[in-house]
C-alpha cells in the first residue's frame, strides 16, 4: 500500500476566541499546497482514499487535494489524525482498508511526523514535517507493526 502523509497547508494564526479546531487556512497556504499537490500529481498521486482529521484546516487541506486530484469519493474524517493522535492508533486505522492500494491522510505535527517514523519502523525518527509538505511511505503488508520504505518527501518549498 502507499500512504502518503500531507500535513495541513499553512492556517491562520491563533486568535483569542476561536477555537485552535477551528482556524482556516490562508490564501498563501492555498496557493502553496495547489503547488505542491501538483508536483505530486506529477510523480503518480493517485489516491484510492482521502482521509482527513475533523480540525478545519485539516478538512479544507483536504478538500483541495481532492480537487486538484479529480478524486470524487467522499473524505473520510477521523480522529485519528488530530495533532494527539498515537501513531499506532492511525495505523489500526490504516490497516482497515487493507484492499486499497493508497491512502492519502492529511493531519497535523506532531503526529505526521511521529507516524512516518512508526511507518518506517523506526519510532524515534525526528522529521520535519512542514505546513503542506507531503511523504510517501510504501507499506508492502499491513501486519501488526509495519515496515515501510520511505519513496519520497516533498516539501513546499521545493514544489514552488
Amino acid at each position: 500500500m502507499q500512504i502518503y502523509l500531507l500535513r495541513h497547508a499553512i492556517a491562520e494564526d491563533p486568535k483569542p476566541g476561536v477555537p485552535d479546531a477551528d482556524r482556516p487556512l490562508t490564501s498563501e497556504g492555498a496557493r502553496k499546497l495547489r503547488d505542491i499537490l501538483k508536483r505530486a500529481r506529477g510523480g503518480g498521486l493517485d489516491p484510492a482514499k482521502i482521509l482527513a482529521s475533523p480540525f478545519r484546516r485539516a478538512q479544507e487541506t483536504a478538500n483541495l487535494a481532492a480537487k486538484a486530484l479529480e478524486f470524487h469519493e467522499p473524505i473520510i474524517t477521523t480522529k485519528t489524525l488530530v495533532p494527539s493522535s498515537l501513531a499506532q492508533e492511525t495505523w489500526d486505522e490504516i490497516r482497515l482498508y487493507k484492499g486499497e492500494p493508497s491512502l492519502l491522510l492529511v493531519g497535523h505535527e506532531p503526529a505526521m511526523g511521529q507516524l512516518t517514523g512508526y511507518l518506517l519502523a523506526v519510532p524515534e525518527l525526528q522529521v520535519d514535517f512542514k505546513k503542506g509538505a507531503m511523504v510517501r511511505v510504501d507499506v508492502p503488508s499491513l501486519s501488526l507493526r509495519p515496515r515501510g520504505v520511505l519513496k519520497w518527501m516533498l516539501a513546499p518549498k521545493l514544489a514552488g
